[in-house]
């Protein structure tokens, strides 16, 4: 495998790392918050002020022309995020962490199936084969298992 692959599988490989992290940690906070909501908005806030003064840095704010010719479903990613923070907050300690992300993959593996073979949001059109179902269903059966025993 070469660099080009290999340097973002291994970004993509940490932030799955991060995310099974963040939740028990976001559950935590939770627990001593006595909200999952408010929990959410806290990790969003600290998330929020490390981009932002990231971005500073950078110098990549953005235009307001560049902010305007946006389509208006790409503003749509901050709601998406919180939904899915506050849920993962609110499952982790019902469902347990493997279960949790178990649960996650497979939504989006199935999503993303679909995503694919709709081209949606601009992206090349990639046909739903035997192995990507296979592969979904396999995400599927670990979820299944992680929950029978």
């Amino acid at each position: 495998m070469n660099i080009a692959i290999l340097l973002p599988l291994s970004g993509i490989l940490l932030s799955g790392i991060f995310l099974a992290s963040q939740a028990p940690i976001n559950a935590a906070l939770a627990k001593s918050l006595g909200d999952p909501v408010l929990a959410a908005c806290i990790s969003f806030g600290i998330g929020f002020v490390v981009l932002a003064i990231l971005s500073a840095v950078r110098g990549a704010w953005p235009s307001g022309s560049a902010m305007a010719a946006a389509p208006w479903w790409s503003w749509l990613g901050g709601l998406l995020g919180a939904f899915y923070v506050a849920v993962v907050i609110w499952g982790v300690p019902q469902l347990g962490v493997v279960s949790t992300v178990a649960a996650l993959v497979f939504g989006q593996v199935a999503a993303a199936l679909i995503l694919d073979a709709v081209g949606a949001f601009g992206l090349p059109v990639q046909a739903i084969t035997w192995q990507r179902l296979l592969a979904a269903g396999l995400i599927l059966s670990g979820l299944v298992l992680s929950r029978t025993g």
